[in-house]
């Protein structure tokens, strides 16, 4: 059986759509391929690399990516998962041969005010909502 492929989408993929395609590598094994991109790229927040490594997680190498570029590309994907706003979702490429558009709609980590120490708490919600889309979306696929 060959893997489902799974994009994850955001704006800048530099939180969201990087945890959750870190979640499902992790809890997903074999059976998913997912990867991520954003519409606009930007840099990895450094908030969602501290939260993620508080998982044992390590995420600090990873590249933002372009969605376009991926499209430009011809990669096809199972499955689109954006886990930004409505709005923002309706705003990415359609890929050839997808079976299902999905949103999880999660708050943008870069927008959070306060301390680090606040911000960093803030994330973390952020992070443990995004793992548990992503578990139940491994079962979802069983």
């Amino acid at each position: 059986m060959s893997s489902i492929k799974v994009l994850f989408l955001c704006i800048h993929n530099s939180a969201r759509s990087q945890m959750a395609e870190a979640y499902l590598k992790k809890l997903g094994g074999d059976k998913f391929l997912p990867e991520s991109a954003g519409l606009e790229p930007g840099k990895l927040n450094p908030l969602v690399v501290e939260a993620m490594k508080q998982e044992g997680i390590d995420i600090s190498k990873n590249k933002t990516k372009d969605v376009f570029e991926m499209h430009r590309q011809g990669k096809s994907f199972d499955y689109v998962i954006t886990v930004c706003d409505p709005k923002s979702s309706e705003m990415c490429p359609i890929f050839p041969g997808i079976q299902k558009k999905i949103n999880w709609g999660f708050d943008d980590p870069s927008k959070f005010a306060g301390s680090k120490e606040e911000k960093i708490a803030q994330t973390k919600i952020i992070r443990d909502k995004i793992k548990k889309a992503v578990q139940d979306f491994i079962l979802e696929t069983e």
